[in-house]
């Protein structure tokens, strides 16, 4: 590379650093809720809350001789997930909020630093880019929450698997130990990758690791408990499934109302066949789940590569997640983070279409939470409106992703019939 071009490009590394500063900076500082945002922790969507007012009692109620969430009682979490809780108790309760922040941005940090490399890749750069943006347009719930600490380790993950797939399952493993959503990656590779047995093997060991750790200390009883947890649920606002609800709401049809679930601490929506709606989710998402899986099956045995099927498949299957789940909150979002920068760096252009359609999936959920959410708790229809187009567009990239994942396995198909038939028409 010549000196001039080494310039350019060192001037663009920091241009990115000091952009991933600045976006840090002022989405933390709305987190915070310090004079003049106007939101932040004293505002109606409390960005912050469930780090200050839900994680942070858990771990007081642990390090104050209390039972420990997991290995006492059931806990809606996977036990890892308590690991950044209480990381972000090291300079006291008073400080708790802003020390989860600094941890967020350490770990965004290592993630950049991963996906930037030491050369001068145009596509990392630009999915470098690419995550600014989301974080900005999503705003304080990119940081504000435990899933914030699983996106980081999966964009790791998903960057190093190539060349190391060992450590990669590990990543992801620890990552699925804090919240669930990871093991949709996980299925992706399984699928997509070659390297499928060293990334289960490497999930197996750590996930073994983890329950033992777990038995010892005498929370065996609990281990699975955040699977258990989530089966009673009811419909919450911002799930798909719970649209037409937020509808009836908005018109106030008789029993049909948003309310506060005090034991899960969400808000959920009731009216006619709720009860019905909330029960048949969870086959529906495992028939939905099975559905993609067969789809990257059907993909990879025809040929397809792991750099031209792996983003779209692990972005479907994190979708799926997302469309087919009656559990909804805004922080899902940032589970789109590492399908869409994999697919960046490994496809480039080809990948722009869901990687804009998400940041504006981001913007809209800006809109709704925290700044104006007590308008969505109103039922208020012009934020209903705002949340059913959100949850429109999901559909629509997932239907890109599945198309996408179909013409993957249809090129290779065709590609090595070609090759098939050169071979048998070429003379000897």
């Amino acid at each position: 590379m010549k000196p001039v071009d080494k310039l350019r490009a060192g001037a663009r590394r920091i241009d990115v650093w000091v952009a991933f500063v600045l976006v840090h900076a002022v989405v933390g500082w709305i987190c915070l809720g310090l004079p003049g945002t106007g939101v932040g922790e004293y505002a109606i969507g409390l960005p912050l809350g469930d780090v200050t007012l839900v994680y942070r009692p858990w771990v007081e109620q642990a390090l104050g001789g209390g039972p420990v969430v997991g290995i006492d009682s059931s806990w809606v979490y996977p036990i890892a997930a308590i690991v950044p809780m209480l990381a972000a108790m090291g300079f006291g309760a008073d400080a708790y909020g802003h020390v989860w922040l600094v941890l967020v941005t350490v770990a965004n940090a290592a993630a950049f630093a991963v996906l930037l490399g030491r050369g001068t890749s145009r596509r990392r750069e630009a999915a470098a880019w690419w995550w600014l943006a989301f974080i900005a347009l999503l705003g304080p719930i990119a940081l504000a929450r435990i899933d914030s600490i699983t996106v980081p380790i999966a964009v790791v993950a998903l960057l190093l698997v190539s060349k190391h797939p060992f450590v990669a399952g590990v990543l992801l493993a620890l990552a699925t130990w804090m919240k669930v959503w990871p093991a949709a990656l996980i299925g992706a590779l399984l699928v997509a990758s070659r390297s499928r047995l060293a990334i289960l093997l490497a999930g197996a060991a750590t996930s073994a690791g983890i329950a033992v750790v777990v038995v010892v200390l005498g929370g065996g009883e609990y281990l699975f408990g955040f699977v258990t947890e989530q089966t009673g649920r009811g419909l919450q606002i911002e799930a798909p499934v719970a649209t037409p609800y937020l509808w009836l709401a908005a018109a106030d049809v008789p029993g049909s109302f948003i309310y506060y679930d005090d034991q899960i601490l969400t808000f959920q929506v009731t009216g006619p066949g709720v009860a019905a709606a909330a029960l048949v989710m969870t086959p529906l998402l495992g028939v939905a789940v099975a559905g993609t899986v067969f789809a990257g099956v059907l993909a990879s045995r025809n040929g397809a590569s792991v750099v031209r099927l792996l983003p779209s498949f692990a972005l479907a299957l994190v979708l799926v997640l997302i469309t087919f789940n009656k559990v909804g909150s805004p922080q899902f979002q940032t589970w789109l983070v590492a399908p869409v920068i994999v697919g960046l760096v490994y496809r480039g252009r080809a990948f722009a279409t869901p990687a804009v359609t998400v940041l504006v999936l981001a913007a809209l959920t800006q809109v709704v939470y925290p700044y104006l959410y007590v308008g969505l708790l109103s039922a208020e229809p012009a934020m209903v409106a705002v949340l059913s187009v959100r949850n429109v567009i999901f559909f629509a990239v997932l239907g890109w992703a599945l198309f996408d994942i179909a013409r993957a396995g249809q090129s290779s198909l065709r590609a090595r019939s070609s090759r098939s038939t050169l071979a048998v028409s070429s003379p000897e």
